[in-house]
């Protein structure tokens, strides 16, 4: 059972297979490079990989327009190359997930162009159409301020089709029997081929009904999640799908299902941004308020926690006022902004102190679920605004202070490597990060290691401790006996903060997982901890004999 659960205690890393390692030349990342660098990833400690797309597409969207879900885009090698890609991430102990973007299809993909040709095929009803233009044909778009419209006039069909995305993204019609089972027939074929599951790509969306011409909301089916995960686990023990849905807390236990019977995992979104709130106003309540209003899960469902991922920081969930704060904070000039909602900036450059960004992705590694990293963040990487859209955040992986930082040995590259500035390439690398005992990435390894020595985060149950502090956050985990407590900082300046572990066995005594340092609580239970500015501290209760004594107890492995 606890192996089928393994994505509790698992840290996940995001990457672009075009952007990570071009092991060809042709200045393109591909399986060949990637497979090159799963030394580099074992180095890390993560668990699991996240691929983006990497189907045959005409690449429009960065691969999320894809042209044929079985196979591998030319670009990245052959279906070869992934399973030998493949055979080697298993052999390291590490599991992969991919892209599922079955929302919607390129409009050159076979089934579309037969769709749109002849009125009779059979996959003239495995996309939405409409006779007339909808009451609602410029409503409802996913990219605000680039996308125009949800429905577009195709003059070969002689009808309007539906499309949530960019034009050249047509939706598949999900509640056609027929697409239900072509889904499940793409995600058996990758699980045929070793992946342990997939991002489900955008997920509102996946289980939207047909909009009609009405311009009527159309309902969303949770129950084609329910199949999707009951073939999934029909197929392969232990396979999971993490989904991306930026919903309210009030609609989460929809998407997990009532019984636990929907999606596996989901991305916080939610938290993410009362996380980015914190940072840019020092008020560590609005976040914890909701960690609290995300806690209710079924037993065998997941949070995956993250900061910065392959898209917009979205901010659509704050207040106006909250929005404004992080905003001015990380993003104040029009170019650092996107789609009216978020900003195309990494958190490096966002951030900028060392303290504060150490500070933020220690909150990551303590949240209540599993961390997902985005590629080049353990090194500090920032972004190129030069780029349009969200491609400012989609440059190239920084391997050395070579031609384009080793990233590829062609004269040109896919994207550009970010090469001016504190965070260009010649300045910030793997390479010269490797060999400094303080750099980020090293820093960033003892911080995985120290996630994984805590499955308390992972497996147990949590609480947010009051601790008079409104700019401080602390956490306290138990499970099997054992209890981790964390503390953060999200002040300039120092703060004492006094909490009690009512409770908790052994609980009059911290030890800090960090240095050699221990912490007594006084005659009350009382505990006082001192946290210099954008301070953090992680401890276990009792001490690191009584952990192990309780673990041997319970039966549990020891993780030191």
């Amino acid at each position: 059972m606890i192996e089928d659960l393994w994505y509790k205690n698992a840290v996940i890393y995001s990457l672009s297979l075009e952007a990570f390692m071009d092991g060809n030349g042709d200045g393109c990342g591909d399986f060949e490079g990637l497979t090159r660098r799963l030394d580099y990833l074992e180095s890390l400690g993560v668990s699991a990989l996240w691929l983006g797309p990497f189907q045959p597409s005409p690449w429009r969207d960065n691969g999320y327009d894809i042209s044929d879900f079985y196979g591998v885009d030319p670009r990245f090698g052959s279906s070869g190359d992934f399973v030998e890609f493949m055979q080697h991430a298993h052999g390291r102990g590490i599991r992969v997930l991919i892209d599922l973007v079955v929302n919607h299809t390129s409009d050159r993909h076979q089934w579309f162009q037969e769709a749109r040709r002849d009125p009779a095929s059979k996959h003239r009803s495995w996309y939405v159409w409409s006779k007339t233009r909808p009451k609602n044909w410029n409503k409802g778009m996913v990219f605000p301020g680039v996308q125009t419209s949800t429905w577009t006039k195709d003059a070969e069909a002689g009808a309007y089709y539906y499309h949530r995305f960019y034009d050249f993204q047509p939706d598949l019609n999900m509640d056609d029997p027929d697409v239900r089972t072509e889904v499940r027939r793409i995600m058996g074929y990758w699980l045929q081929l070793g992946v342990s599951g997939f991002r489900v790509d955008a997920v509102p969306f996946v289980i939207e009904g047909s909009p009609g011409p009405s311009g009527r909301t159309p309902p969303l089916h949770f129950e084609y999640l329910a199949q999707m995960r009951s073939f999934l686990e029909w197929r392969t023990a232990g396979a999971i799908m993490l989904g991306e849905a930026n919903v309210l807390p009030p609609e989460n236990k929809k998407y997990f299902g009532a019984h636990g019977d929907g999606i596996h995992m989901m991305f916080n979104f939610f938290v993410n941004q009362h996380l980015f709130y914190a940072l840019a106003s020092g008020d560590a309540r609005p976040l914890a308020k909701a960690l609290l209003a995300t806690k209710a899960l079924p037993p065998s469902a997941q949070w995956a926690h993250f900061l910065r991922n392959h898209d917009e920081l979205d901010l659509g969930r704050l207040t106006d006022e909250q929005r404004a704060k992080v905003m001015e904070r990380f993003g104040p000039t029009p170019e650092m902004q996107l789609y009216d909602r978020g900003i195309r900036r990494r958190l490096a450059s966002m951030v900028g102190e060392r303290s504060q960004l150490e500070l933020a992705y220690s909150v990551l590694f303590a949240l209540p679920g599993t961390p997902v990293l985005r590629y080049g963040d353990e090194i500090g990487m920032g972004e190129d605004l030069k780029l349009k859209e969200r491609d400012a955040v989609r440059t190239p992986m920084q391997w050395s202070a070579e031609a384009h930082g080793g990233f590829s040995t062609a004269e040109r590259c896919v994207k550009p490597v970010l090469s001016d500035g504190p965070y260009g390439f010649r300045h910030l690398n793997v390479e010269s990060q490797r060999r400094d005992p303080n750099s980020m990435l090293n820093w960033t390894v003892r911080m995985i290691r120290l996630r994984k020595e805590c499955p308390e985060i992972g497996w147990g149950t949590w609480r947010v401790l009051p601790t008079r502090a409104p700019e401080v956050l602390a956490l306290c985990y138990s499970w099997r006996g054992n209890t981790v407590v964390t503390v953060h900082n999200f002040s300039g300046g120092p703060r004492e903060v006094r909490f009690s572990l009512d409770g908790v066995e052994g609980g009059d005594r911290l030890s800090n997982l960090m240095v050699n340092d221990e912490q007594h609580a006084d005659a009350g239970g009382v505990h006082r901890v001192a946290l210099e500015a954008f301070g953090y501290k992680w401890y276990r209760a009792g001490g690191l004999g009584y952990a192990l004594k309780a673990r041997r107890d319970s039966g549990a492995g020891v993780a030191w």
